[in-house]
This record gives C-alpha cells, sequence and structure tokens, in this order.
C-alpha cells in the first residue's frame, strides 16, 4: 500500500475522532467519514446504521454515487445482512457477488463493548478488492463506534442537565409558591377587610401583589422549559433562559 494511502486513512481517523470530541453531531462526522472513506476504498455506495434493541433503525446515514448504488446497498441491507443480523446474530461479513455485475461488499458492527448498537456497510462493484482493506474498515467501524458512544453519553447527560433542572423547577415551583399564595391572599383580602386604609398604604399592597403574581409567572416558565438554553448573568456565571425571553434582546 503507497504511503499516500496510510495518510489518507490516517487523515480519515482524524477526523473522526477530533469530530468525536469537538461535540459534532454522530450524524455530520459519519457523512463525511463515509463519502471520503468510498473515495479512498473506491465504494458504489456506504452507509451507518444504528438501532434499537429490534433492530429498528433509528438513524441511517447514506453516501451513493448514484439512486442506482443507493437502491442495491438498501437491497443488499434489507434482504440479506438484516434477515442475518434477526436469524444468525450476524456480527461482521465480507461477501462477493458473481454475474453479470459482479459485486462485493460488507458489513462491520458499530459496538458499545459487547453490544451491537448499528453497522457500516458498504458496496463496490466489479471484482472486489475490499477484503483487502478488512484492517482499515474495520478500525473505520471502531472509530465511528467510538463517535457513536461519545454522542449518546452526550445526550444521555443532556437528559440529565434537564432532569436536574425540572426536578429545580418542581421545588421552587412547589416551595416558593406557597407562601406566595398567602401573601397573596393577605394583600388581596386587606383592602376589602380594613376600607380606612390611606392611599399610600394602598399602592404599597398593589406593589407587592404585582411584584408575588411577577415571581409566580418566573415560576410558571421554569415548569414550561421544554430544553436547557443558557445565558450569561453576572462574573462569567449563567443562568437559565426562560421560554418567554428567546426572542428579547
Amino acid at each position: 500500500m503507497s504511503n499516500q494511502k496510510h495518510y489518507l486513512q490516517f487523515e480519515i481517523m482524524r477526523e473522526i475522532a477530533l469530530g468525536s470530541v469537538s461535540g459534532t453531531q454522530a450524524s455530520a462526522i459519519a457523512d463525511i467519514a463515509l463519502k471520503r472513506v468510498a473515495e479512498l476504498v473506491g465504494l458504489s455506495a456506504s452507509a451507518l446504521i444504528l438501532w434499537d434493541d429490534k433492530f429498528n433503525p433509528i438513524l441511517s446515514i447514506t453516501y451513493a454515487g448514484t439512486d442506482e448504488n443507493k437502491g442495491l446497498l438498501v437491497e443488499l441491507e434489507n434482504e440479506l445482512y438484516a434477515g442475518l443480523r434477526r436469524r444468525k446474530s450476524l456480527v461482521s461479513a465480507y461477501i462477493s457477488l458473481g454475474g453479470e455485475k459482479p459485486l462485493s461488499s460488507f458489513t462491520l458492527p458499530i459496538r458499545k463493548g459487547d453490544q451491537i448498537l448499528g453497522a457500516v456497510i458498504g458496496v463496490q462493484s466489479g471484482k472486489g478488492t475490499l477484503i483487502k482493506e478488512d484492517e482499515f474498515l474495520e478500525g473505520l467501524a471502531a472509530a465511528l463506534s467510538m463517535a457513536v458512544m461519545i454522542w449518546q453519553l452526550e445526550a444521555i447527560i443532556e437528559k440529565e442537565k434537564f432532569n436536574v433542572s425540572m426536578a429545580t423547577a418542581a421545588t421552587v415551583n412547589h416551595e416558593i409558591n406557597n407562601p406566595l399564595q398567602a401573601i397573596l391572599g393577605i394583600v388581596q383580602l386587606l383592602p376589602k377587610e380594613r376600607k380606612d386604609l390611606d392611599e399610600s398604604l394602598l399602592r404599597k399592597l398593589k406593589l407587592i401583589e404585582e411584584s408575588a403574581l411577577a415571581i409566580m409567572r418566573v415560576t410558571h416558565k421554569l415548569m414550561n422549559i421544554t430544553e436547557i438554553k443558557l445565558t450569561d448573568y453576572v462574573n462569567g456565571t449563567k443562568m437559565l433562559k426562560l421560554p418567554e425571553d428567546e426572542n428579547s434582546s
């Protein structure tokens, strides 16, 4: 193998690694990697597929030179690889098919330990040389596995951040709204029971009422957060961006 090809293989692995640690989405990493691998190895089409525990696809990224090649890849996945995974626990395979239009194909697993999360598949037109690329392709599958695991970890962390934020919002809503209700009850009832209150005191009671209602609106916004977004506060600290603040400056 030429030094140039070795270098290009290294560059592909490097891009996957750097993309993974920089927070780039796994789908974007796979999209770029599949295209570059197809060009380097001579694949007509390639794809990254992730699935759930019942092998139902949850993410599919495909690169293909033509619609015909894409259709051929989909046909191989649906009619051969997917069935063998379900019936025979297929992990990896390299195959060659003859006929008027010979081709070679492979499927390699996306792993998380012993758990198989998905597969990288590819097809090469003509009398194939894919088996000669087995070390590189298996390294590619391992690199993409790492990218997928980092992506999943980030998703789990974001979910936990959201759960913690919502638990905090529920606590604030409960612990603050209860005494606020008592305050509101007093300031709203007092003017009705005491007709001798002067205008200055009535204005102060009204201010207390409006302030209490403003606090209650904030707790209501907290309970309606659907995703965690932060905005600058003071001294480098951050605070939650409330739903109604999305378009404010």
